[in-house]
């Protein structure tokens, strides 16, 4: 016998951990399918999980934001420690006498098409949208991923280079770790949760995004929220919070622990899953800020 615990023993023990306070839950070894696996036993009464396995190893971060260096999430992630070392809380131009690099000052010269009120017609205006810089080196526009009619929507930041590859938001390491955590309140990207970006194109080098860009962007995110009408959102990332709650001179952790609402739906801000991967204490937090999501939501 391997000794490795069945899904149900995972699960529980996955529960238990959170529920006791662990700062610590380590996933080491789990393929996409076992965790999914995993994910199913977690939740009463779900079907069994589907097995595909998506995109591996994201190592998105989320930049300090607070003495207690709080990270704000880029996406999904391959950043170094260079690339965040050059990173400025004011989002600064990249410099264009970089080696081989091209000045990033396109502006966003095309204006805003009129949005259609059909889900499915929004989305192809997404894919072909070409309003700022960012359509420039992109591979996949990442629109959303999720059923359209969920109870939860889920708004990250952007994507990473995983997610410009193969579309779909939150694969990797970190979108594993948010399945987890998600499945612990008996929700899922299966059949009951939504998932999002404010921006739909990946910055160059996992860079934040500029507020131009985050200005030409986030109404796609406006009109999906309207067409989806989640029960609640959940915003993982300084970026999506500070843009839902309309306090963008607000740190995360001084909008986390409470419920805001957008537009009359309940609002929840959280840490960026990835940023749990890289400290650990703040795990408790996410499951705190998760039971505040639980009450919003209620029975299903």
């Amino acid at each position: 016998m391997s000794g490795r615990p069945t899904p149900a023993e995972g699960a529980l023990l996955l529960r238990q951990r959170l529920e006791m306070g662990a700062s610590e839950i380590f996933l080491d070894g789990l393929t996409r399918a076992q965790a999914l696996a995993l994910i199913a036993e977690a939740r009463p009464g779900d079907a069994a999980a589907p097995a595909d396995a998506r995109a591996e190893a994201r190592r998105d971060a989320e930049r300090t934001a607070t003495g207690d260096t709080e990270l704000t999430s880029t996406g999904d992630a391959e950043r170094t420690a260079t690339g965040d070392a050059q990173r400025t809380a004011k989002h600064d131009v990249e410099p264009a006498s970089k080696a081989g690099a091209k000045p990033d000052t396109k502006p966003n010269a095309v204006p805003l098409p009129v949005l259609p009120d059909s889900y499915d017609e929004l989305r192809e205006v997404a894919l072909s949208c070409n309003r700022c810089r960012l359509s420039t080196n992109r591979t996949q526009v990442v629109f959303s991923d999720g059923p359209a009619d969920a109870r939860l929507m889920v708004v990250g930041e952007a994507p990473g280079a995983n997610e410009d590859q193969s579309g779909l938001p939150f694969v990797g390491a970190a979108g594993k770790y948010l399945d987890l955590l998600l499945a612990t309140v008996g929700l899922g990207r299966e059949d009951s949760v939504y998932i999002a970006n404010v921006i739909k194109c990946r910055p160059p080098g996992n860079r934040d995004p500029k507020d131009d860009e985050i200005e030409a962007c986030s109404p796609y995110l406006r009109k999906q929220i309207e067409l989806v009408r989640p029960e609640a959102l959940l915003a993982v990332g300084s970026f999506s919070g500070k843009l839902l709650t309309g306090r963008g001179d607000t740190t995360l952790g001084a909008l986390r622990g409470k419920v805001h609402h957008y537009h009359g739906v309940p609002l929840v801000v959280t840490y960026h899953p990835a940023a749990l991967l890289r400290n650990s204490r703040w795990t408790r937090h996410f499951w705190d800020d998760l039971q505040l999501l639980r009450g919003v939501l209620g029975e299903p």
